[in-house]
């Protein structure tokens, strides 16, 4: 089977170079038992490689089974790969059989691999070495023959250093190394993948295909895509839905594509989308952090205008707003922010005055890491639990929300 007839099986456009590279070696290693480690950016399609090998293998009759280890908790992962007996833990009410067990003879793929816990990757290692597991709770051996493709969005001589991911687990998984390119390395492609994606949302929504402007396939091609395929989809499909206009031009399409700052992980090289999510929540709670500091400029300027000491001109309020709109210099404390606003000819402040402490150490207790926290309360509890929604809402992926949460100690 040629190269073209793989990607019209797979439903794969583009003729990238380091796309087709890619495909090569897979197809290549397909006929083999070796273990394969899929690496690219989020949403570049990283999950086509092991369908691509399984299907291509001997081992196409057998299971294939895809888990994504970011999303199952630290917990029962472990009995999600390898199974367990009965009465091994709080409900385990029978015995179960895990993937590597249930896909003895196929293929498992383990997305997001970089996330396993520590414990498992020891699990995992073993697997791959001798080809036997234990269940949990189990004290017999059981034998199982899979061939393992891993895929990580994640720069793993990194995790390595910083002791998140054995190393000997590393070299084990990537007997073979595929990297996919990200969207923007893929030139033409761009406008290929545009076109298949408006002709099948014009197919599912039953209206005529968007179509783009020369200028508009300049900036397409142009765009950096931080969010890779899965970003040009979206956008696709937002378009198709919202526009009644079919053809697109450079000015409409501008609307739809976030600005995307020159210091963005995407531009320098960064693969990880978690990066990013970070920066985000930070700045969530920095917005939030700043919404309580003027809500206790109110309550300040409120405290002293009840006062029959003091006197607030009108160039003083001017004080107080400059000190909360310059926000990147340090939050001044509830003692310093009164000093200037104190009319000195009719009332002083002394050193001994206390009428303030509270609302100055409320500030200094203020932080990031307990706004943080406060806001994943809010978002579970609003949610009733659900990570999904939580996450969604606080603009990060369930990935690092479950890890927030267990930083936090907020588990149930």
């Amino acid at each position: 089977m040629n190269l073209q007839q793989i990607k019209q099986r797979f439903g794969i456009v583009g003729n990238a170079s380091p796309l087709n590279r890619a495909l090569e070696v897979a197809t290549q290693v397909a006929p083999t038992d070796l273990s394969v480690l899929v690496t690219g950016e989020s949403g570049t399609g990283k999950e086509i490689i092991p369908q691509v090998i399984h299907q291509l293998s001997a081992r196409k009759h057998k299971e294939y089974i895809a888990v994504n280890c970011g999303a199952i908790p630290e917990g029962t992962i472990d009995s999600e790969l390898f199974g367990h007996e009965k009465g091994s833990f709080t409900g385990a009410a029978g015995s179960r059989q895990g993937y590597f067990e249930v896909a003895n003879g196929g293929t498992i793929f383990l997305d997001e691999v970089a996330e396993l816990p520590m414990q498992t990757q020891v699990r995992l290692l073993r697997v791959l070495e001798t080809g036997e597991f234990l269940r949990v709770g189990a004290s017999k051996s059981l034998k199982t023959n899979v061939r393992v493709v891993a895929a990580t969005n994640e720069n793993m001589q990194r995790a390595i250093a910083k002791g998140k991911f054995r190393e000997d687990l590393f070299y084990r998984l990537s007997a073979i190394p595929i990297q996919l390119p990200a969207l923007r390395e893929r030139g033409e492609d761009i406008h290929l993948l545009f076109r298949k994606f408006a002709s099948d949302f014009a197919d599912r929504y039953r209206m005529p295909g968007i179509r783009l402007t020369p200028e508009a396939i300049t900036l397409l091609t142009e765009y950096p895509w931080p969010g890779n395929i899965r970003q040009l989809k979206n956008t696709v499909e937002q378009i198709s839905i919202i526009e009644t206009e079919r053809n697109i031009d450079a000015l409409l399409l501008r609307t739809y594509l976030p600005i995307i700052q020159e210091n963005s992980p995407a531009l320098v090289g960064d693969a990880s989308q978690e990066a990013i999510s970070e920066r985000e929540l930070m700045y969530k709670f920095l917005f939030e952090m700043k919404k309580d500091l003027t809500e206790l400029k109110k309550l300040v300027v409120e405290l002293l205008s009840q006062s029959g000491n003091f006197k607030i001109s009108a160039d003083q309020h001017a004080v107080i707003d400059k000190l909360y709109q310059d926000f990147g210099a340090p939050i001044p404390s509830a003692k310093g922010l009164i000093s200037p606003i104190i009319d000195s000819a009719e009332d002083e402040f002394t050193d001994n005055d206390t009428s303030f402490v509270a609302h100055e150490e409320f500030i200094e207790s203020l932080s990031l890491e307990e706004r943080e926290k406060e806001l994943i309360i809010k978002a579970l509890e609003k949610h009733r639990g659900k990570r999904k929604y939580a996450a969604k809402e606080l603009g990060i992926s369930e990935r690092t929300l479950y890890r927030k949460i267990k930083e936090y100690n907020l588990a149930e």
